[in-house]
């Protein structure tokens, strides 16, 4: 069964100490390193303002003492690991001391190997299939999924020094789902996902403007639509289609890794494994503690 008491309710305020830093490499020569003199010369021609390269080395070391209660084997007995996420999640949602929740960095790659890494936002926690994202699909992640369909996605909520890390595999969802979603965007979104050519090179932020402006006339929208808040009536009944390259991703996870933070990073790992036969799970959960 889930612990009686909320996870977050359960957490004492943490100790932070921050230490920076600087370190300047020793050079045997007199003369500047050729990064930082051609930078500060302007070197390369032209005008325009230009970044000076610093020879300084930036050493961060943070100590921070964690102090939860932490995470049990008694508190995972008959736990589904995507129902204790939903239960994590929402105690994060309900603690108001995480931002986004729901921002969650999805790691992707190639067949060859090459990985690539960004935040996107969860919309969907469904217990008994995965996890869903919505996104470009000719986006460069959504490219990488159509080649590699295994990702990772982590979540980490700092104020209530938790983490989820999940493996799996990624797969389309069903386009009246992905319409159902898209309807209920806000009018700028929907536009936006049409004006922006995601991943692609741009020329600069004006020609992005400019194919907005140019979305906002095709559906007959007034001008500056997007940012007029609220929206007016008309532009609020206007009808805006979902792109065919717009849609959403569900994550069939086959393991989920809880962490919990504890004092002298003694920390607390439970991960939850299974098999998947293509898509569809092949054996029952199992759970083991990990070493910190």
């Amino acid at each position: 069964m889930f612990p009686a008491t909320p996870l977050i309710g359960r957490l004492r305020p943490s100790t932070n100490r921050l230490t920076l830093r600087s370190i300047s490499p020793v050079h045997h020569h007199h003369h500047q390193p050729k990064t930082d003199q051609h930078a500060r010369s302007g070197g390369g021609g032209g005008g325009g303002r230009r970044i000076r390269m610093s020879s300084t080395v930036t050493e961060i070391t943070r100590h921070q003492q964690y102090h939860s209660a932490g995470l049990e084997e008694q508190d995972l007995e008959g736990a589904e690991p995507l129902e204790l996420f939903k239960r994590w999640f929402e105690d994060a949602q309900r603690s108001g001391l995480v931002e986004e929740p729901e921002a969650m960095c999805l790691s992707t790659a190639l067949p060859t190997g090459e990985v690539s890494s960004r935040f996107v936002l969860l919309k969907k926690i469904e217990p008994a299939a995965g996890l869903v994202f919505f996104t470009n699909y000719d986006s460069r992640k959504a490219q990488e999924i159509r080649r590699n369909a295994h990702v990772s996605a982590a979540f980490y909520w700092g104020p209530l020094h938790q983490q989820i890390r999940i493996c799996g595999k990624a797969e389309k969802i069903p386009e009246e789902e992905s319409q159902r979603y898209f309807d209920g965007r806000p009018l700028g979104s929907r536009i936006g996902a049409w004006a922006s050519p995601q991943s692609s090179p741009l020329e600069s932020r004006a020609h992005l403007l400019d194919l907005v402006a140019s979305h906002e006339a095709r559906f007959e929208l007034q001008p500056g639509s997007i940012d007029r808040h609220p929206p007016s009536q008309q532009d609020l009944h206007t009808l805006i289609p979902r792109p065919d390259y717009w849609g959403g991703f569900r994550i069939i996870p086959n393991e989920i890794e809880f962490w919990v933070g504890r004092p002298n990073r003694l920390h607390d790992r439970f991960v939850f494994k299974r098999s998947l036969d293509g898509l569809a799970p092949s054996s029952p959960w199992t759970r083991q503690r990990l070493a910190p």
